[in-house]
């Protein structure tokens, strides 16, 4: 299945970064799609929203578990766990649950809660709805990134309108950093402190806001269950494979291309575009090759954004958009970001620049991170100027992983240690003067 080609409209623009430094996609093209977003340049309103969707079912307990079990819906914010564990947990609570739609996308090139929030709003918090009155729940959380204004502005206007009479809705406004999305992060802001990861001992589903049962995902899981309450199990699954049913959201994203950016009659080209990204919403199985530009295939792909992995396009080109068929080849989807980077940029600096930008970002409240990932990033920053770090390199992306209060530690490492393992003839090359960017690398060895 080829996904839609043809872009629905543009979002517009958040906030413009200065320099390199990530801020949240500037300009957000957003395409068409099979379930989520097929009613793109539809009024957003929550009148119109019910005209066009009709009346929303809300199952009981059993009934939500045997649906979410039967479509194998997971979580779509990174770490992909299976939604009804995270449900079934939370009604084992003796105290009364709550729900959170994590929208703070931390992550500078993830778009898609921002453009499930800016074109379809009332579909995201229907499926909040639906978990809720099945949980027992009467207070949903909305958390968006305070750097996403479009975004942020979208949810509360959808806020104000709904009239759920059992339900309590919120809204609050994350900080932009990377570590905001992290699910403790997020409970911390709505406990009223800094929304900064802490060390937990249980999951937010056993023990989350206040204490209570927590059943917090990203804004892309809820949208999913309004959708499979509304077509049933059969509709969902006529779209992706027998194990991984229904779409996906992907963000391509055009940061870190420096050399050999892909235009076509999809994405909008300025003088001065700044970061751009194109959200596609595709079945589970499709082909990289089907959504990709050849271009875009021509170099390395970091997948899976900031934390995700580094592969070769024309390995990629073959592989299926599949959660567990990546993970066996040891890549990672993560938040659905794709940043492919070119045929003649370099991976070593790009990844240098990441590392740069991610041990800037931590919440500075473990070792690791204090510590470790500074020297990651030094380390890193050595093998991008010509020095042969790759023994120490392999040394902190053995120790690193797994010491934090949360995951930020192991998906820095994860970008070095693929670079590594996956890029080793860029890397060579690199080190060689050989690398094929050495024009504007001014040659590296």
């Amino acid at each position: 299945m080829t996904v839609a080609a043809r872009t629905s409209g543009t979002l517009g623009s958040e906030a413009r970064p200065t320099g390199w430094a990530p801020g949240p996609v500037t300009d957000l093209f957003v395409h068409e799609g099979p379930l989520l977003l097929r009613h793109l340049g539809a009024p957003a309103d929550l009148a119109s929203h019910r005209a066009r969707s009709g009346p929303l079912p809300t199952p009981d307990l059993p009934a939500l578990v045997t649906l979410l079990s039967d479509a194998a819906v997971r979580g779509r914010g990174g770490a992909g766990f299976p939604l009804v564990r995270k449900l079934t947990t939370a009604a084992r609570g003796r105290r009364r649950a709550v729900v959170v739609v994590n929208a703070a996308e931390g992550e500078p090139d993830s778009g898609k809660d921002s453009a499930l929030l800016r074109t379809t709003p009332h579909l995201v918090l229907d499926g909040a709805a639906v978990l809720a009155r099945a949980l027992g729940a009467r207070e949903v959380h909305v958390v968006t990134g305070i750097d996403r204004a479009d975004t942020t502005r979208s949810a509360r206007a959808a806020l104000a309108e709904r009239d759920d009479r059992r339900l309590r809705w919120s809204h609050r406004a994350a900080a932009a950093r990377f570590v905001s999305g992290q699910a403790r992060a997020v409970v911390e802001l709505l406990e009223g402190r800094d929304g900064l990861p802490v060390t937990a001992w249980e999951p937010a589903a056993v023990r989350g806001l206040h204490g209570r049962p927590t059943l917090l995902s990203n804004a892309e899981t809820f949208a999913h269950v309004a959708v499979l309450v509304r077509e049933g199990p059969g509709a969902y699954a006529s779209l992706g494979t027998a194990d991984e049913p229904g779409t996906t959201l992907l963000t391509v994203s055009g940061r870190l291309p420096t050399a050999g950016t892909p235009t076509d009659d999809r994405v909008r080209v300025d003088s001065d575009p700044g970061p751009q990204a194109r959200v596609i919403e595709v079945a589970h199985g499709t082909p990289f090759s089907h959504l990709l530009h050849p271009a875009e295939l021509a170099g390395p792909v970091l997948l899976g954004g900031f934390h995700g992995t580094w592969v070769e396009g024309h390995v990629l080109a073959d592989l299926p958009v599949s959660a567990a068929g990546l993970r066996r080849r040891g890549l990672t989807l993560g938040a659905g970001v794709v940043l492919p980077l070119g045929a003649r940029a370099c991976p070593v600096r790009a990844t240098a620049a990441v590392t740069a930008y991610l041990a800037g970002e931590s919440a500075g409240r473990c070792g690791p991170c204090v510590n470790g990932l500074p020297a990651l990033a030094d380390a890193i920053r050595c093998l991008a100027d010509g020095e042969d770090t790759r023994p120490r390199l392999h040394e902190l992306c053995g120790v690193l992983p797994g010491r934090g209060a949360c995951a930020h530690p192991d998906g820095t490492t994860r970008v070095v240690r693929t670079l590594l393992a996956h890029l080793g003839r860029h890397v060579h090359a690199h080190l060689s003067g050989r690398c094929s960017c050495a024009s504007a690398c001014g040659g590296a060895g």
